[in-house]
């Protein structure tokens, strides 16, 4: 056992030297919106999943497509508890937590135990097993930012005891734990700061943008525009989220690095033009903005680029059109 407490049957393949092919991964809340994807994407590329997801706010329709694979396992374990996986593993992603305003804000607890605790015990797994580990941190970590476009290198303005702080400093949290891990007990890791992503498997009522303007506009429901909608956000769809995600972890690099779409487009901007795809007549009204809702997102994703060469491909109205055909073929039977 080296200094990092690496165990006989870690596979040791996917550190910074050496060869990156994952032939085993754990997936924490991979039953989620993004974990989901992202457990579809490793087994498309041949890697063994396990998915670790006590469903507070994941769901087994989002892995139908995983019901009779034998190279994937849900295990339906609460991450904020320890927990073991047996066999070689090589890498660890982290992506267990409420992570929408209305899930954070029901369970805000919980969300602090899955970047607390739950961090903790994802690290330690991979510290055991010499795996690669990969942090979904968020752009929350910036907080209301006093610097646009976001760059990595900024420490955000938070609101520690903010109606949003249980979500935003569980991931500062999570990040300065992963830090430790990597500098202290030698660790292989990384850090990305996921920015807003949207695209099929997003639950209707979960409060964000994107699937409350979608629902509103094919019932023909007025888009609740928070404010005067001039706040701005940065959206990236689902498949480019996962590729910069699985970019990151085949990297050497540690982060944080964000991975994001920088194009920034006003709230009001997003529900119009949503309204449009959907042929919607709905009109818009606009309610109280939320406590510390941010009011800037755009990353600066010029440390992807130069460090592994990712950057978004999917076209803007592409994205919210698959988004849009997926909501409209949804049924309450389906989810």
């Amino acid at each position: 056992m080296d200094r990092s407490g690496r165990d006989a049957g870690g596979s040791g393949g996917f550190g910074p030297d050496g060869e990156r092919t994952v032939r085993r991964a754990v997936v924490t809340g991979g039953a989620g919106f993004v974990g989901s994807h992202l457990c579809d994407r490793l087994r498309e590329e041949g890697a063994s999943v396990v998915c670790i997801d006590n469903l507070l706010t994941g769901s087994v329709d989002n892995l139908a497509a995983r019901a009779d694979d034998p190279g994937f396992v849900l295990d339906r374990s609460d991450v904020s508890e320890e927990f073991d996986v047996e066999g070689p593993v090589d890498l660890v992603l982290h992506l267990a937590s409420p992570a929408s305003p209305h899930d954070y804000a029901r369970h805000p607890v919980e969300t602090l135990r899955a970047g607390a605790h739950g961090t903790l015990n994802a690290l330690e797994l991979a510290r055991r097993k010499g795996a690669r580990f990969l942090l979904a941190s968020t752009s929350e970590v910036y907080g209301d930012p006093l610097v646009h476009p976001q760059v990595e290198s900024y420490w955000g303005n938070v609101n520690p005891v903010g109606p949003r702080s249980q979500y935003d400093e569980a991931k500062r949290f999570a990040e300065a734990l992963t830090t430790a891990y990597r500098t202290a007990l030698g660790v292989d890791t990384v850090i990305v700061r996921l920015f807003n992503t949207y695209g099929p498997r997003m639950r209707p009522t979960d409060g964000r943008a994107v699937p409350t303007f979608i629902t509103q506009a094919l019932a023909g429901l007025p888009l609740t525009v928070a404010g005067d909608g001039a706040q701005t956000r940065s959206i990236c769809y689902v498949d480019d989220t996962v590729s910069g995600i699985l970019a990151a972890a085949a990297s050497g690099h540690h982060g944080p690095v964000n991975i994001g779409n920088p194009v920034e487009l006003s709230v009001l901007e997003l529900a119009e033009h949503i309204r449009e795809l959907c042929s919607s007549v709905s009109p818009v009204e606009f309610v109280e903005r939320p406590g510390d809702d941010p009011t800037l997102r755009r990353p600066d994703i010029g440390l992807a680029r130069s460090a592994f060469g990712w950057q978004p491909v999917v076209d803007f109205d592409k994205g919210l059109a698959l988004t849009i055909d997926w909501f409209t073929r949804l049924t309450p039977a389906g989810r």
